[in-house]
């Protein structure tokens, strides 16, 4: 019988692999597909390279901004997906690498539980074996969502040999959000629905008000409250009957791409042993426990779709598996979304602090005013900070921006440290760079700002 046994090999299977390893564990990990998961071979990095590549596109447009003439631009799709597919090559061996470094047995097969410490492994070959395990980590992750309707999914999104003339995409959710980028600056007229109120409807109001306006600046449709009736196949394209609160109206689209996605929980005998599943997803308590003794649960399919998220439940996973004391702490999470320009946001938002009884102040700054920025030819959008009045504690930062993704970690330790706005403005910050927006936000936060000539409340 070995220590641990891990079934997923995603963000959170790999890392709760690797952490139980270095604790002195026997472990196997058991993945159907690519050591890596959804994130790395079907998800966070081959959208990420496919954003890259639009974005180095949209520089290239604009170089007669910087001085520089272009002519002929000419664009290989072929060639960009080969791109995205050698980064997922590169980083899926160096996930095997670890794994062998790590004295990880690895089984390429599908797992299905039969009791509390045995999983029946269906191999490729078409073989079975049968694992015993003191302690068992479920990390299946999620799969893609597809109604009984003609259209792809995410995963068959990033299988196109060609760019699709046009495109209508369900889901306003970040998914959805970051590939209507994607197709839009391919070339693709590009139609977003979604039954969501608004696009990003977990972000801030005036972000998603502002990422809306940049997408419809664009020349991308935008539907909320919307919904797909019936699609039907025509000889121009699908024709799809989409539903609003006003009326329904009929949309001629090459391809309908389907972007929601769902824990993975299907097959895996969690009924055997009693492990409680609520709304589809895998319920756990901040130690990452099920309700079965010995089995844990990490990732997506807990109901999480952050995949450092993931890697930080798959450690506690492990170290609880390990029979260390380990904890999950929810409330310092920062979420990116890398469209263009970046959105990133950690902690409350304005709502959500006015809605729990804060009397809040507001700290802002667009990057207009920002030379970095600037020089960057990258300016749209703002930084946006939420903190207690009375305190000055930071509650949370939004930004929409150049770089935004990585500017999001400095508000997440900001958080994390109960830091103060006054804190932050006292904080030297190098010049010229997209930081400064932030302590910027912070100074305008505290009524110290020199370049705010009247005070937004």
């Amino acid at each position: 019988m070995i220590d641990v046994a891990v079934i997923g090999a995603g963000p959170a299977g790999y890392v709760a692999a690797v952490r139980a390893a270095q604790l002195g564990a026997k472990v196997t990990l058991i993945e159907k597909d690519e050591v890596g998961g959804v994130c790395l071979n079907k998800g966070c990095i081959p959208t990420k390279a496919l954003l890259e590549s639009t974005k180095a596109l949209s520089t290239i447009r604009k170089a007669a901004d910087f001085g520089i003439s272009v002519e002929k631009i000419s664009l290989d799709f072929p060639l960009m997906m080969e791109r995205m597919y050698v980064i997922v090559k590169r980083l899926v061996a160096g996930l095997n690498y670890l794994m062998k470094a790590n004295n990880i047995r690895t089984i390429k097969g599908t797992a299905r539980i039969i009791g509390r410490s045995s999983l029946e492994v269906l191999k490729e070959n078409g073989s079975k074996e049968i694992v015993e395990a003191r302690s068992i980590i479920i990390a299946t992750g999620s799969e893609p969502v597809k109604p009984s309707l003609s259209g792809m999914t995410t995963d068959e999104a990033l299988q196109l040999k060609a760019i699709p003339n046009t495109i209508l995409i369900t889901g306003l959710g970040v998914i959805g959000v970051e590939l209507t980028f994607v197709f839009n600056a391919l070339g693709s007229a590009a139609t977003l629905i979604g039954e969501a109120p608004s696009v990003l409807p977990s972000e801030d109001g005036e972000i998603a008000t502002q990422i809306r306006g940049i997408m419809e600046k664009k020349g991308i449709t935008i539907l909320t409250k919307a919904r797909i009736v019936k699609i039907d196949e025509t000889e121009s394209g699908k024709k799809v009957l989409v539903a609003t609160e006003k009326e329904q109206r009929e949309i001629i689209a090459e391809e309908v791409l389907f972007a929601d996605r769902a824990p993975n929980i299907k097959n895996l005998g969690l009924e055997t042993i009693g492990v409680r599943v609520d709304n589809g997803r895998i319920v756990v308590d901040n130690e990452m426990k099920t309700d079965v003794p010995d089995v844990y649960a990490a990732g997506d399919v807990t109901g999480g779709w952050l995949a450092h998220v993931a890697f930080a439940e798959g450690v506690v996973a492990a170290e609880n598996a390990m029979g260390l004391q380990s904890t999950m702490d929810y409330n310092v999470i920062p979420r990116c979304i890398f469209t263009n320009p970046e959105v990133a946001s950690v902690g409350l938002t304005e709502e959500q602090a006015r809605a729990r009884g804060y009397s809040i102040r507001l700290g802002r700054f667009p990057f207009l005013a920002n030379g970095r920025a600037l020089t960057l030819r990258e300016h749209e959008g703002f930084v946006k900070i939420v903190a207690d009045d009375k305190s000055g504690e930071i509650l949370g930062v939004h930004i929409i921006g150049p770089r935004a993704t990585d500017l999001i970690s400095e508000a997440a330790l900001a958080i994390r440290l109960e830091a103060t706005v006054q804190e932050i403005a006292n904080t030297i910050h190098p010049h010229p760079t997209l930081s400064e927006a932030l302590k910027e936000a912070a100074l305008d936060a505290s009524d110290r700002s020199i370049h705010t000539v009247k005070r937004k409340t």
